[in-house]
């Protein structure tokens, strides 16, 4: 058992040290738990059976419903990014805001939240808002630090605003964790002649959504009021923008390039919020409606089929919420037929709808990036998480998952240095390693230890409050050199003016507002449930 224990930490090690060597991930994790799966053989301290377990494992994956929004919501995104809706953004918030100190820092902080909500992808949004902003943010006056952290936090917020891919795969893992914390706990006070005990309801990716609102708004809060404040401070820093009088900013202008993205987002955002969709079916909506925003903006000359079939979308929404859709019903009123007419209407004019604009997204050349691109991304995730699920496999196999509860239950502090200590170690790998390893590895270990030991008032852990605490965690891994992926995409487009040690000293004011959001977070915990608990009460 000894052996066992050390195979755990030279596995885990070896696996960390192979990542920071830049082996692809999904088979340096793989390949590490095949490795050491046979030297736990060949020492007897292992049994080959868990690793037969991994074609279950892999089957649960691929057909489970809550990770089909992974390559929907990317699918989204990559079609919003290809239809330039964050050009237009940019351009014309930043006309909005240039002309008063620190507009345009402003204007890159409030689309960067609008491009959260509605693309959610880092690299996407960093390249885009690098390539538009930057130069004229640089051509103004503005510093290279200044400017480059800014658009590089502001870059980051699509992995906290929802919908976002990163709480679609950590609601994932936190709610796998809560059931197995729920039903070792049970098992426990069963033993123990207590059968009172009763499971917690559920933790679905939408409870994360909701949780993740009120702190993702608050950071972009905190982006803008810093922004500000330098500003006026230190005006050399942040001048204003002169406007632009041969291209005027007006309210047409604005509602152009505001409106489409902003109900975008509420008809997916809301939709879950509400309960009328699963974050599978609302990316699903988002899908579709992306394309039809790509297909107008392809060909605005002919608007007419894209209005008739967002207008299709949208009425459908409304059917489905308005709607008894159980299918164990035996009988169906008139007015369900009309319903259920008027829902086939409204199919036929969103299919037509759907079909002119990937016609139009097709002759444009987008069509094949987009579905290359959406490939390529989801590809990397399922793969990543299926050599993950090895890796997790041959661990527990060798007792790592007991060795972990060991090292977590005897931190002091009880369960608040527990938490302590993992959000440290998960800051500290966020310098090194990407979300993604550290979603897939370490938080199956920790999250199950975390949410069965007792808090201070004798209550076990919200797993909403430690799903968003990771998530805002996490966040901060884009930015910490020496492999904060937002610094790598930043500085791919950034100007040659522009150091790597200006773009370094630019993101840490934003590491230290993302640190003093966990703190409010650790002190607040309401900021994380306040809005779950509100929506989903009975």
């Amino acid at each position: 058992m000894d052996l066992a224990n050390y195979l755990d930490v030279a596995m885990f090690g070896a696996a960390i040290v192979l990542l920071l060597s830049g082996f692809p991930v999904a088979f340096t994790l793989a390949g590490t738990g095949l490795i050491f799966a046979g030297l736990g053989v060949l020492n007897g301290v292992f049994d080959f059976s868990y690793v037969n377990a991994l074609p279950q494992r892999i089957y649960g994956t691929m057909t489970n419903e809550t990770l089909i929004a992974v390559p929907l919501f990317v699918f989204m995104g990559v079609t919003l990014e290809r239809s330039r809706v964050a050009e237009e953004l940019l351009s014309t918030m930043g006309q909005l805001f240039g002309p008063m100190r620190g507009g345009v820092g402003i204007a890159v902080c409030i689309v960067g939240a609008l491009l959260a909500a509605s693309t959610g992808i880092v690299g996407a949004t960093v390249v885009t808002m690098g390539l538009l902003s930057l130069p004229t943010m640089l051509r103004y006056g503005y510093s290279p630090a200044l400017a480059s952290g800014t658009i590089a936090a502001s870059g980051t917020l699509g992995q906290i605003i929802p919908p976002s891919i990163v709480l679609v795969i950590l609601g994932d893992q936190i709610s796998n964790a809560y059931q197995e914390s729920q039903r070792v706990l049970q098992e426990q006070a069963w033993a123990n002649g207590d059968f009172s005990f009763v499971p917690g309801p559920p933790v679905s990716v939408g409870d994360l959504f909701a949780g993740a609102l009120v702190p993702g708004i608050l950071l972009v809060l905190c982006y803008i009021v810093y922004m500000i404040v330098v500003a006026f401070l230190f005006p050399k820093l942040a001048p204003p923008v002169p406007r632009d009088d041969a291209n005027p900013i007006t309210l047409k202008r604005i509602g152009h390039a505001l409106v489409p993205p902003i109900v975008l987002i509420v008809a997916v955002l809301g939709s879950i919020l509400a309960g009328i969709a699963t974050p599978t079916e609302a990316a699903a909506m988002g899908g579709v409606g992306a394309l039809l925003l790509a297909g107008y903006r392809l060909d605005e000359d002919r608007p007419l089929m894209i209005y008739a079939a967002a207008a299709a979308l949208v009425g459908l929404l409304v059917l489905v919420a308005t709607m008894d859709l159980r299918i164990s019903r035996t009988e169906i009123s008139e007015a369900d037929m009309i319903g259920i007419y008027a829902a086939a209407a409204l199919l036929v004019v969103l299919a037509l709808g759907i079909l002119v604009s990937l016609v139009r997204v097709a002759r444009s050349g987008v069509l094949t990036s987009i579905v290359r691109s959406t490939t390529e991304i989801s590809a990397m995730v399922f793969v990543i998480l299926i050599g993950a699920a090895l890796f997790s496999l041959v661990f527990r196999g060798l007792g790592g998952d007991d060795m972990v509860a060991e090292a977590l239950q005897g931190i002091p502090g009880g369960a608040l240095g527990a938490m302590i200590t993992v959000m440290l170690i998960m800051f500290v790998l966020g310098f090194f390693l990407d979300f993604l390893e550290i979603v897939f590895v370490v938080v199956p270990l920790v999250a199950p230890v975390l949410l069965m030991l007792q808090m201070p008032d004798g209550s076990t852990m919200n797993p909403i409050w430690l799903g968003i605490m990771m998530a805002v965690n996490l966040q901060t891994s884009f930015l910490t050199p020496p492999f904060g992926f937002a610094l790598f995409y930043l500085r791919g487009v950034a100007p040659p003016q522009v150091s790597t040690m200006a773009i370094y000293r630019g993101i840490i004011p934003f590491v230290f507002i993302q640190i003093g959001m966990l703190v409010a977070l650790w002190y607040l915990p309401q900021l994380a449930t306040w809005l779950p608990t509100a929506m989903y009460a009975d």
